[in-house]
């Protein structure tokens, strides 16, 4: 774990203006992989921190750290509009994920409509196939962690998160922390004593969106649509998922992510008052 004093010390350095890894090694008196690492560890689990490289993949590539505050950063009116809606409804009835897939082109961005009776008998391996490609980090937004439970005769979604932390993946959650889903979170969080080490993170609070992203690059919302018998609407509960691969649109649901996260309640003090209460 880096020092706190480090992080700040990187953290306002970064904030004043972009900065290169050279520049950051120089400050910090280390050899740039030091840095580097630093800054990938900022970045993965504080989210204040983001980086571009130019001319990747060659000699004279270029990684730049800058400033990830979503309100230090010009987005368009759409965009702000729709943050101002997530950050303020805490019911996924509040907000419709298709209110941002709608401004997505079309080349970066499909959607899956499945009617069914629940959504473990939706196409839950999709859902396994893009968690499984996560190399660095899963943000997740959440309700109740419910789909944790879902497995096949094959996998399982505790399965694959427990194979993503042994290969480094970190895992952030956003979630309520009540004594509903109690279970789900206790669950995840055994992984980090399995394996020693804080890979998952969750923390408590009511928020509209239900979705991953998965490493910067792309990531996946659901909608529900529940059957109400009205004439000309829907007769049968519908589940609609939407995957985006657009650069924009991840860094601009990533910075709502950690700005939410930055806001939330620790998981741990939560629980805490939770099983004082069950207890007595």
């Amino acid at each position: 774990m880096l020092d706190l004093k480090i992080v700040k010390q990187i953290e306002d350095f970064v904030s004043k203006k972009p900065r290169s890894m050279q520049d950051i090694a120089f400050m910090l008196k280390k050899n740039w992989r030091t840095a580097d690492r630093y800054i990938d560890y900022i970045k993965n689990n504080f989210g204040t921190i983001s980086t571009e490289t130019f001319r990747e993949g060659t000699r004279g590539a270029l990684k730049i750290a800058y400033w990830a505050s979503i309100s230090d950063r010009k987005y368009s009116v759409f965009q702000e509009n729709l943050r101002e809606q997530i950050e303020l409804f805490k019911n996924k009835e509040d907000f419709s994920a298709f209110d941002i897939y709608q401004h997505i082109p079309d080349a970066n961005k499909k959607a899956n409509i499945e009617i069914v009776k629940d959504e473990k008998s939706t196409n839950i391996e999709e859902l396994f196939d893009l968690i499984l490609t996560a190399k660095k980090q899963l943000l997740i937004f959440s309700g109740n962690l419910s789909f944790i439970n879902f497995e096949n005769e094959k996998m399982s979604v505790l399965k694959i998160l427990d194979d993503l932390i042994k290969k480094n993946v970190s895992i952030k959650i956003l979630c309520r922390v009540d004594i509903a889903g109690m279970e789900n979170i206790e669950n995840i969080l055994s992984l980090n004593f399995k394996y020693g080490k804080e890979s998952v993170e969750i923390r408590h609070i009511e928020q509209p969106l239900r979705a991953i992203i998965i490493d910067d690059k792309l990531f996946r919302m659901k909608e529900i649509k529940e059957p109400t018998g009205k004439k000309y609407e829907l007769g049968k509960k519908t589940f609609i998922f939407y995957t985006v691969k657009d650069k924009e649109w991840v860094e601009w649901l990533s910075r709502i992510f950690w700005n939410l996260f930055s806001k939330s309640m620790d998981s741990k003090k939560r629980m805490e008052q939770i099983r004082k209460i069950i207890s007595k």
